[in-house]
C-alpha cells in the first residue's frame, strides 16, 4: 500500500525548500510579466487602430511618432499610469486630424481622460466606448460628429466634464441620460442641432458648474427643478426656442456669474430674485418677449448687481449702481418718455458702449449723464497692441464675447461679438431727442462713434466737435441726407459754419496726414458711415492698418450674422 509523505515533512527538509520557492516565485513573476506585456499590447493595438482610422495627419504627429519601435507610453498625446503602465490619458486636441473613431478605442480600459477637440473627426460614436468606465474627462468638441447623442453616455458614472459642442449632433436628448452622472461638473452641448425639451434628468447633476446648451433648437419651458443646480456658475441657454417664464429659483444660484437666456421666447417679467446674484458679471436677456413697465430706468433688483460688466436687456425698468458696466445695449425696443436731465442719477464710470437707438425716447440729451462717462472721457490708458474686452472665464479661459452690438455700414448691419477696449460708442439715433448738442460731448476725448441721427436736434454743432469733414465718403451725401437735425453746417452742406477754416478737415485714407477730426459724428440720415468713420479713425491715428485687417477678418469669418 502506497503511503503519502506529509507536506510538513517535505517542508522540513532543507534540500526541497529552495527549488520549490524559486519555482513559485518564477511562475508568479512570469504571470505578472505576461499580463503586463499583454495589457500594453492591448493598449498599443487600440491606439494603432485609431491611427489607421486617421485619413489626414497634416503635421505628421501620429505618422512619425506612433511607432511600434518605441514604447506606447512615450507616444505623443499618450499618458500612462505609473503603477500599471496602462494608458490613462489621450490628448490629440488641435492637431488638425481628419478621420473616424475606431471601436477598438474601447479597449483602453484604464483610460480616464480623452480629449480630441478641435479636429475634423466625423461619423458616429462607437458603442464600444461604453467600456471606458473610468472616464472622467471627455472632450469631443469642435469636430464633425453626427447623429443623435447616444443614451449610453449615461454609463460614464465617474464623468466630471463632457464637451460635445460644435458638432452636427441632432435629435432629442435621451430622457434619462443624466440619471447616473451625479459627478458631472461641466456639460457643454452648444452649437449643435439638438431639439426637443431639456430632460429633467439634467437637474439631478447637482455638482454642475457650467451648463451650456446655447445655439440649438431646444423647446419647452424651464423646469423649476433647475433650482437643484445650486453650484452653477455659468448658465448658457441662449439661441433656442424656449418659452414660458424665467424661473425665480435662478435667484438662488449665489455663485452664478454669467447668464445667457437671450434669443428665446421667454415671457413675463424679469424675476426680482436675479438681484440676489451679487457675483453676476454678464446678463443676456435680449430678443425675448419679456414684459413689464417700460421706461428708461433700470429695475432696482438689477441695480444691486454691482459686478455687472455686460448687460443686454429690453422692456425693463433699470436703475441702480452699475459701476462695473462696460456695455449697455437697449436698442430696438419700445422705451418711451422724456429724459429729464435732473432725474439722471445713475453714473457709468466704466461704460464704453451705450446703445439706446431705435426707441421712442424724447426730451433733451442728458448733460449730467455724459459728464459721468469717465471711461470715454479718459480713454484707454494702455498703449500697444489692441486688447479686447474680456468677460468671465469659462472652463478657466477668459473670453471676449459681447452680443447685440452692431453698426451700419453702406446699408448693411454687421454684428460684432468681440470689442476692442479702445472702442467708445454712443448711439442715441432713431429717437425723438430735441434741443442742442451738449458741449460736454466734445470733452469725451476717446469717443470714436457718436450717432445722433434720426432725431430732432437743432442749433450749431459745438466747436469742440469740429466741422463736418470733407472727403470721399462725405462728398456722397447731399443736403437731404441730413434732414431732421437742422443745425448742421459745413461741407458737404451748402450751409457754411461761421468757424469754418480755410482748409477743411479731410477724410482720405490715401494720404499720410493724421486725421485731426476727433470723432465720427453722424447726425443726419447718413448713419451708414458709422463703421467706416470709426475704422478710419483707428487706422489713421494709430498708423497700424493691421488693426483694421484683423477687425475685417473677424467680421468676415465670425461676426456677420444677419
Amino acid at each position: 500500500m502506497m503511503s503519502l509523505t506529509p507536506l510538513s515533512n517535505l517542508m522540513a527538509k532543507p534540500s526541497f525548500l529552495p527549488p520549490f520557492m524559486f519555482g513559485l516565485l518564477f511562475a508568479t513573476f512570469g504571470v505578472i510579466l505576461s499580463a503586463k506585456y499583454s495589457s500594453i499590447t492591448v493598449d498599443q493595438s487600440a491606439l494603432l487602430a485609431l491611427k489607421s482610422h486617421i485619413a489626414h495627419d497634416p503635421h505628421n504627429f501620429l505618422t512619425t511618432n506612433w511607432s511600434t519601435s518605441t514604447s506606447v507610453c512615450s507616444w505623443i498625446g499618450v499618458t500612462c499610469g505609473s503603477k500599471h503602465y496602462r494608458v490613462t490619458a489621450l490628448n490629440l486636441s488641435s492637431m488638425d486630424l481628419t478621420g473616424t473613431i475606431s471601436s477598438l478605442l474601447g479597449n483602453l480600459s484604464f483610460l480616464a481622460w480623452l480629449d480630441i477637440h478641435q479636429n475634423s473627426f466625423h461619423g458616429s460614436l462607437p458603442i464600444e466606448l461604453t467600456n471606458l468606465r473610468r472616464m472622467k474627462y471627455l472632450d469631443f468638441g469642435n469636430n464633425s460628429f453626427n447623429g443623435e447623442i447616444p443614451s449610453w453616455f449615461g454609463c460614464f458614472t465617474k464623468l466630471q466634464r463632457l464637451y460635445l459642442d460644435g458638432n452636427h449632433l441632432k435629435g432629442h436628448l435621451p430622457s434619462r441620460i443624466f440619471d447616473n452622472l451625479s459627478k458631472l461638473q461641466i456639460l457643454n452641448l452648444e452649437s449643435n442641432q439638438i431639439s426637443g425639451k431639456i430632460p429633467n434628468s439634467i437637474f439631478k447633476c447637482k455638482e454642475l458648474r457650467i451648463l451650456s446648451l446655447y445655439n440649438n433648437s431646444l423647446e419647452g419651458s424651464l423646469s423649476l427643478e433647475i433650482g437643484n443646480l445650486s453650484m452653477l456658475r455659468y448658465l448658457f441657454l441662449g439661441d433656442n426656442n424656449l418659452i414660458g417664464e424665467i424661473p425665480s429659483v435662478i435667484g438662488n444660484f449665489i455663485s452664478l456669474t454669467d447668464i445667457d437666456l437671450g434669443l428665446n421666447y421667454f415671457t413675463g417679467e424679469i424675476p426680482r430674485a436675479i438681484g440676489n446674484l451679487t457675483s453676476l458679471q454678464s446678463l443676456y436677456l435680449d430678443n425675448n418677449k419679456l414684459t413689464g413697465i417700460i421706461s428708461c430706468e433700470i429695475p432696482s433688483a438689477i441695480g444691486n448687481l454691482t459686478s455687472l460688466v455686460f448687460i443686454t436687456l429690453g422692456n425693463n425698468n433699470l436703475r441702480g449702481n452699475l459701476d462695473h458696466l462696460q456695455v449697455l445695449i437697449l436698442r430696438s425696443n419700445r422705451f418711451y418718455g422724456q429724459v429729464v436731465n435732473s432725474n439722471v442719477i445713475v453714473s457709468f464710470p466704466r461704460l464704453h458702449v451705450i446703445d439706446l437707438s431705435h426707441n421712442n425716447l424724447s426730451g433733451y440729451l442728458p448733460i449730467k449723464f455724459f459728464e459721468n462717462l469717465h471711461a470715454i472721457r479718459k480713454g484707454n490708458e494702455k498703449k500697444g497692441k489692441p486688447e479686447y474686452m474680456m468677460n468671465s472665464p469659462v472652463n478657466w479661459t477668459r473670453y471676449s464675447y459681447v452680443r447685440g452690438l452692431s453698426f451700419m455700414a453702406k446699408g448693411l448691419e454687421m454684428e460684432f461679438e468681440s470689442l476692442l477696449t479702445s472702442w467708445m460708442v454712443i448711439d442715441f439715433s432713431n429717437n425723438k431727442f430735441l434741443g442742442e448738442i451738449p458741449k460736454t460731448l466734445g470733452e469725451l476725448h476717446s469717443l470714436i462713434v457718436l450717432n445722433l441721427s434720426h432725431n430732432s436736434l437743432t442749433g450749431p454743432i459745438p466747436s469742440s466737435l469740429g466741422p463736418i469733414p470733407q472727403g470721399k465718403q462725405f462728398n456722397t451725401f447731399n443736403n437731404d441726407s441730413y434732414i431732421g437735425n437742422l443745425g448742421l453746417c459745413g461741407l458737404p452742406l451748402s450751409n457754411r459754419c461761421d468757424n469754418d477754416e480755410k482748409t477743411p478737415a479731410k477724410f482720405d485714407g490715401d494720404d499720410d496726414e493724421e486725421l485731426n477730426w476727433r470723432y465720427s459724428i453722424l447726425m443726419g440720415y447718413g448713419c451708414g458711415l458709422v463703421l467706416g468713420v470709426s475704422l478710419g479713425y483707428i487706422v489713421l491715428t494709430t498708423g497700424k492698418p493691421w488693426w483694421l485687417v484683423k477687425i475685417i477678418e473677424r467680421v468676415q469669418q465670425r461676426f456677420v450674422k444677419r
